[in-house]
């Protein structure tokens, strides 16, 4: 495959690069400024499905965000450095370095390790991928409003001022509630849970890749019981935020939803499941390959059709002069594949003119001879 020029291939990073930055830039507005308005959503008087205790703030939480969003980021920082070394010292180790693919950054002379383009390629994937986590986090809990478990903890409506005398009355509207607007801002926004996201996000990623990545022998119960580990973490992470009541089930399940889609397609589409781009090429030729218009080649007329063709049939015989002749040609056929020179006693129907009678022909010692086009027959 022939390797890019160095100004596209400058203004494709460029181009990645404005990407990353747009996508931070919208992951940070959804975070931490009031660009986009909540939905606002009802509640019934007395729903006993929002009537759990408040469990506090988040940082009282048994996973802390800042616990979260460390292991988050630091974790597959770390694993994907240490994986790539081995990776890198593995293939210089088998002298197998002169098959990587060497990646062009400006002109003909200057070259990235393979070492630093695979790190810095899955590397900036994950880091795309969980900002885009992130903003579908942010943008379902923006435009649902869910109300956490402990929402009317926080809200403290004035039930008499409202007039709830049935737990049926609907109850809708940002007045209703009396409490803290930030805390109930909040707690608006629920589904799906950003935590349960994140981490199954994080844990997926990294299942994926050391799956598909270390291939070493002796590792056939340790990459299960790290993948399964790293799952398990992300799965408990989701429990303690329903056993906490900061969320409910459908929100924790959404999470797992949203963070296992984004991982499976970054690592399946984006990264070609972690292989380097020398086996992308050659998938790429095998398509190419597949795709060539295909060369005919003209059938050749076996001898016995051409024998069998050339033997003149008469509308006025019978049956068994067809069946006799073609008993000749298989005879023929196989003096000819058996080496037999003569052929005896072989039985030939010959007519002559239209007014004469058919007569049989007692023949010996005919010989067969092949030639480019037909078999003759000659005493």
């Amino acid at each position: 495959m022939p390797l890019l020029p160095a100004a596209l291939t400058s203004s494709m990073l460029y181009f990645q690069m404005v990407i990353m930055a747009g996508t931070v830039m919208l992951a940070y507005y959804f975070e931490y400024t009031d660009t986009f308005t909540v939905n606002v959503q009802g509640f019934f008087c007395h729903d006993s499905a929002y009537r759990k205790p408040y469990p506090g703030p988040e940082d009282s939480s048994a996973v802390p965000p800042v616990l979260l969003y460390s292991l988050a980021a630091g974790v597959p920082v770390l694993v994907i450095i240490v994986g790539e070394t081995a990776v890198f010292c593995l293939q210089l180790a088998t002298r197998d370095f002169e098959n990587q693919e060497k990646t062009i950054l400006t002109g003909d002379c200057c070259y990235i390790n393979p070492l630093v383009r695979r790190t810095v390629r899955f590397l900036g994937i994950y880091t795309f991928g969980l900002f885009a986590t992130d903003i579908f986090v942010n943008a379902g809990q923006v435009v649902t409003g869910n109300l956490a478990p402990h929402f009317l903890a926080l809200c403290k409506p004035n039930y008499t001022a409202l007039g709830c005398q049935q737990y049926t009355q609907f109850i809708s509207g940002e007045e209703a509630c009396t409490g803290n607007p930030d805390l109930i801002m909040r707690a608006r926004k629920t589904f799906p849970s950003k935590e349960a996201a994140l981490s199954v996000y994080a844990a997926m990623y990294l299942t994926m890749y050391i799956t598909n990545t270390i291939k070493a022998k002796g590792t056939r119960l340790a990459k299960p019981v790290l993948c399964l580990g790293l799952m398990c973490l992300a799965f408990l992470t989701g429990l303690n935020r329903v056993a906490e009541y900061r969320n409910h089930w459908s929100d924790v399940i959404a999470g797992f939803l949203v963070g296992i889609s984004i991982a499976v397609f970054l690592v399946v589409c984006v990264v070609n499941n972690f292989k380097g781009r020398q086996a992308e090429n050659e998938h790429i030729h095998m398509d190419n390959l597949a795709q060539m218009p295909t060369i005919s080649i003209p059938r050749v007329e076996s001898p016995l059709e051409k024998v069998c063709r050339n033997q003149p049939i008469e509308n006025g015989e019978e049956e068994n002069s067809q069946e006799r002749s073609f008993k000749d040609c298989l005879a023929r056929l196989f003096s000819w594949i058996m080496g037999i020179s003569h052929c005896e006693h072989l039985q030939l129907r010959t007519t002559s003119l239209p007014s004469q009678k058919s007569h049989d022909i007692e023949a010996d010692g005919f010989s067969l001879h092949w030639t480019s086009s037909l078999f003759t027959i000659h005493s």
